[in-house]
């Protein structure tokens, strides 16, 4: 197991750690690595059955919850004791989940039938199922109105639910086959990317009718927002670049370079920065959001995929999927860098392929 292993340069302010755990999905290894985060070592890992690809921290429970989509169950996980709780089987197979809006319960987006299926946390077991045709492909969900939004494969149509009535409201008509939809932030509208394209459609999600469509310079697959949901960074194919979009102005802002190949991204909530992996060259971009410029990139392993920033803003956290370890940034050494190279603060071997993670304070 490996400790800190700090390269920064000597005379940098040292990082405190963070008090609690980060829970890291290894795909492949079919288990969960439990990383402390005061020592930055794994200290437990849990192992499954079948292959897990989330891990989700309710902020309301002090457990973590995993998804093995081919068996459609979801796994409790004791934060203390850092073993299995409980299991419950949703349906035959699933594909992700949700925290619900009351902060009580998952949903889970189930294929194996398709429907999104509500599991309470106090008893973990399936209740509420809200039914669909075709097979789901990815959904989102809005608080401010208790909304859930799900696309199935090879359909135009958006359907939209009523998460407390458990029931479809209505189903948005897109122009094209949507990859990808997310709410803004007040779940008054609702941006959905093209799957063969590069454009972004903002529609009325009380009306369903389309507001704008928005050229890109690049195919929206990987979205990230503010924190006050006032901005939204979309990376994809196409461009060695990210799109900032403005969903209350609906506009795209500007278009800014941010290394090779950009993928998935996490933001600071309180530091303004970017944080988005570059899985062809093993880096990571930072992107200030108030400047709109890359400033800086560090280099942390083989391919990134995933990456979070830890509730105190003192570390992002980046998944290697093909190295198995998780490379650990400490915030302030970007900040107070030297050059635009930053540097990495440790590295820890979590197991094979990690795909999901979050962090859990104790």
């Amino acid at each position: 197991m490996a400790g800190i292993v700090p390269v920064a340069a000597c005379g940098r302010r040292k990082g405190t750690g963070f008090p609690g755990y980060a829970f890291i999905a290894n795909e492949t290894g079919r288990s969960l690595a439990a990383v402390d985060l005061s020592l930055f070592r794994v200290v437990r890992r849990v192992s499954f059955n079948s292959e897990p690809s989330a891990v989700i921290a309710p902020p309301a429970h002090s457990s973590v919850f995993v998804l093995t989509p081919r068996t459609g169950s979801v796994h409790e996980i004791d934060a203390e004791s850092l073993r299995i709780r409980r299991s419950s089987r949703v349906a035959d197979a699933a594909v992700s989940m949700r925290v619900g809006p009351d902060g009580e319960s998952i949903w889970v987006l189930a294929s194996n039938p398709g429907c999104l299926v509500r599991l309470p946390l106090d008893n973990l077991r399936p209740s509420e199922r809200i039914r669909f045709s075709g097979t789901p492909d990815d959904f989102d969900i809005t608080a401010e109105t208790a909304q859930a939004a799900v696309i199935t494969q090879g359909s135009h149509g958006i359907a939209v639910a009523d998460l407390k009535r458990a029931s479809v409201q209505r189903t948005i008509d897109a122009p094209a086959l949507p990859r990808i939809a997310r709410f803004r932030k007040d779940g008054r509208l609702l941006l959905a990317g093209q799957r063969e394209g590069r454009d972004l459609t903002i529609f009325e999600v009380s009306s369903g009718k389309a507001v704008v469509t928005l050229p890109l310079a690049l195919e929206p697959v990987h979205f990230c927002s503010t924190p006050d949901g006032g901005q939204v960074f979309i990376t994809g194919p196409g461009m060695d670049a990210v799109a900032v979009v403005y969903p209350y102005r609906t506009e795209v802002a500007q278009t800014l370079l941010a290394g090779r190949s950009p993928a998935a991204m996490a933001v600071t909530g309180n530091r303004g920065l970017v944080f988005i992996t570059n899985p062809d060259s093993g880096e990571v971009s930072v992107l200030d959001v108030a400047a709109h410029r890359t400033i800086a990139v560090v280099a942390v392993g083989a391919e990134p995929r995933h990456v979070l920033i830890t509730p105190d803003a003192q570390y992002a956290l980046v998944l290697n999927q093909r190295s198995g370890d998780v490379a650990v940034i400490r915030v302030a050494a970007v900040i107070d860098r030297r050059t635009k190279m930053a540097p990495l603060f440790t590295m820890i071997p979590v197991g094979s392929k990690p795909v999901s993670a979050a962090v859990r304070r104790t």
